[in-house]
């Protein structure tokens, strides 16, 4: 995967910023986050109509084995706790909010989960604990295909970067990704932890980076996701859930 600008090591939400610097108390922008990401949700799913950069999850010689005839179907809540057999409330992965980075640990509510390495490690075990060889065995729920924008900004250029993901009933992540600068269509795998729905995967044969979110975030039109880097760097990025092309 590429990423769009490095910028310092950011909190997420507030790109440039030591995460360190801050906590959910002292946040009083939220409303103005908000509203900038449904900007550039917007934004970016006209672009999308106005100059679609093509189907590129078919141009993947693996895309008939997963069998998705409808890669733009948008999965709900309801529909993915059924697909996998989840029950019980979701647990939102709101970066920024109710999920940061303060002191190098990490925190979800008030309760540190884990330090910042800590919290790269436990993404890149999840991504890599998917079992090999399972996409033409398993049945497949499409989640959507997604654009890839850094956070915080209501307005910018096209994104260059997209994913279709699917997900199977024993929680793997499959699907693909595209840089429509390169032209390169990679392959992605992954994993979801039903136990915290927790969601990490990552370009098949690579260990980094490593994208994350919450299965919650999945559902949505926005939302924000982490990406740990190679280099020790975190960045948060936001998806934007594509329409259906016009015909």
């Amino acid at each position: 995967m590429g990423r769009p600008g490095t910028p310092d090591v950011g909190r997420p939400g507030t790109p440039g910023n030591n995460w360190a610097q801050n906590q959910p108390g002292r946040i009083e922008n939220r409303g103005e986050r908000q509203d900038n990401r449904n900007q550039r949700r917007d934004e970016i799913q006209n672009q999308y109509q106005q100059n679609n950069p093509g189907n590129f999850w078919q141009q993947y010689p693996g895309w008939s084995a997963w069998a998705i005839t409808r890669p733009f179907a948008w999965a709900t809540w309801g529909s993915i706790g059924s697909w996998c057999g989840y029950s019980g409330e979701q647990y939102p992965y709101s970066y920024g909010d109710n999920v940061y980075y303060a002191d190098n640990q990490v925190y979800y509510g008030d309760q540190v989960v884990a330090t910042a390495d800590e919290y790269a490690q436990q993404a890149a075990a999840l991504a890599a604990s998917a079992p090999v060889a399972t996409t033409q065995q398993a049945e497949w729920l499409p989640l959507g295909v997604f654009a890839l924008t850094q956070d915080g900004q209501a307005s910018g250029a096209q994104p260059t970067l997209y994913m279709q993901l699917a997900i199977s009933k024993e929680g793997v992540i499959s699907g693909t990704f595209t840089n429509t600068v390169s032209g390169k269509v990679q392959s992605l795998e992954g994993m979801a932890d039903k136990s915290n729905q927790r969601v990490a995967w990552v370009v098949t044969g690579q260990d980094r980076p490593i994208m994350e979110t919450g299965l919650t975030n999945l559902t949505q039109d926005a939302a924000p996701a982490l990406i740990h880097f190679a280099d020790g760097q975190t960045q948060q990025w936001l998806m934007v859930r594509l329409p259906e092309p016009k015909q």
